[in-house]
This record gives C-alpha cells, structure tokens and sequence, in this order.
C-alpha cells in the first residue's frame, strides 16, 4: 500500500494567537496554539506544522519561545516556518523543539539556504513551502504570505528547490485556500509526477472527500487543513476511518 499518507493540522500563529483567514486575508481568531498543538497531538494527527505567517512581512523571528511551548506538549513531528531567513533560524528552532523547518520567501530568494540546510541538518529536516497562484498567466509563486507575485513558476520551482535539496515540498493554492471547496489537486497530480519527494498538499480542506482526492486524484503524501480541524468541523479520528473505508493507506 506504500507509505501511509499524513494528516496535518496547521497553525497559522499571529501575534500569539492561532487565526485563519480566507484567500490569505480576513483572518480571525482560532484559539491558543499551545492548547490546540496539545489537543491534535491527542486526537491522532499524524505531523503538526506551527506557521508565524506575518514574520516575513514584518521582518523578524518566529516566535522561539512559543515554539519551545508547544514542542513541550506534542509528541508528533513539528515543523516550524515564519521568518527562516538563515542558517541561525534553522538551528534555533530545531534547537527550540521543531522537527522539520519550513521555508519559503527566503529560499525563493536565495535558493543556497536550501542546500546549506540540507547539507548542515539532513534533507529530512528541510521543508520548502510554495505559495502559489493560478493567475492569467500560470502558477506564480508569491512571497510575504502572498502579498508580492515573482516570477518563478510553481513547477520549475518546486523541481529546482527537489534538486537542492529539499525533503518535502508543501505546496499552498493561493485559489483554494480557506474556500473549502477543495485542493488543488490538477496541480499536486502534476506536482507529484515531476518530484521524487513527499507533496503536502495545503489550501481547500472543507470536506472528508476533499481530502480523499487529494490522495487518489491528487496524489499528495499528506494533506494539511486549518479551518476544518480548528472549529471542529472535521474530527481528525473520524476523518482517517473515513479515508480508512475508502482504502487510503492511514495511521489509524
């Protein structure tokens, strides 16, 4: 059945509180992350990923010492993104709690972070998270938590950043995000057959069947959601019987 796929709450962490939003804007409070890492942590969720979405638009650090609250309480794998412009920032959160390091608008702008991270810690612990958009002109990836377009194609991207040595690519629909209507699974099946690592697909989670087709239409490694697990809409045991049924290889 190959490697069984990962269920990933997100917690999207500004100024200190969990918030959530809709096409990356209108966001709104969805509780203390210390509490909700402890609570997914409990109720199954296989990885956990801690998100300071404002750090690189506001130019400062991640949140070390909320990172080290909540890696206290968990014993599921933590990555953690926000503000990871160098190789400092990846030791001190590793060193803070988290597993795995997420990073997105620095290595867009120097591509070399990836290789020394790979290089320093081990491609296992280099996460490469793509914010894109299906705009008149293709996929574009976007920096500062989708506030400014570059030029880089979300395909040569997600490749380029494979080759130096990224362990995961988590991938972002800028389109599909906080709508419920479903990822963008066109995209991650195109994804998933030009790479060779694990695909985490984020972006338009309303639905158990949602989730279903990003596996089987998709092709995702693991399926990552906010909204739907923060305001229990989507319990996250019900959810893998669910995909259980349908024959998707999870952790139950």
């Amino acid at each position: 059945m190959g490697l069984a796929k990962r269920i990933i709450p997100c917690l999207d962490v500004r100024n200190g509180e969990t918030v959530k939003g809709v096409n990356f804007v209108d966001l709104r409070s969805a509780g203390d992350p210390v509490e909700l890492g402890k609570a997914y942590s409990e109720a199954g969720a296989d990885e956990l990923v801690f998100l300071d979405i404002t750090a690189s638009f506001e130019e400062r650090k991640t949140f070390t010492e909320m990172v080290e609250r909540v890696a206290r309480e968990i014993n599921i794998p933590f990555t953690v993104g926000g503000g990871v412009n160098e190789l400092s920032d990846v030791e001190r959160l590793l060193y803070a709690g988290a597993d795995k390091v997420s990073m997105n608008s620095a290595a867009i702008r120097n591509p070399l972070l990836i290789e020394d991270t790979a290089r320093r810690f081990g491609s296992q612990v280099c996460v490469v998270a793509i914010d894109a958009r299906l705009d008149g002109d293709g996929w574009h990836c976007y920096l500062k938590g989708g506030r400014e377009r570059t030029e880089r194609g979300l395909f040569e991207w997600a490749y380029e950043a494979q080759e130096r040595g990224a362990g995961e690519i988590l991938f972002t629909s800028m389109n599909h995000d906080g709508v419920k209507q479903g990822y963008a699974n066109e995209a991650l099946a195109t994804l998933s057959a030009k790479l060779s690592i694990p695909i985490i697909a984020s972006g338009g989670a309303g639905s158990k069947e949602h989730f279903r087709d990003a596996f089987t239409v998709g092709h995702a490694d693991a399926a990552l959601a906010a909204s739907v697990f923060h305001f229990g809409e989507i319990p996250i045991a019900e959810l893998k019987q669910y995909l259980h049924n349908e024959g998707i290889n999870v952790r139950i």
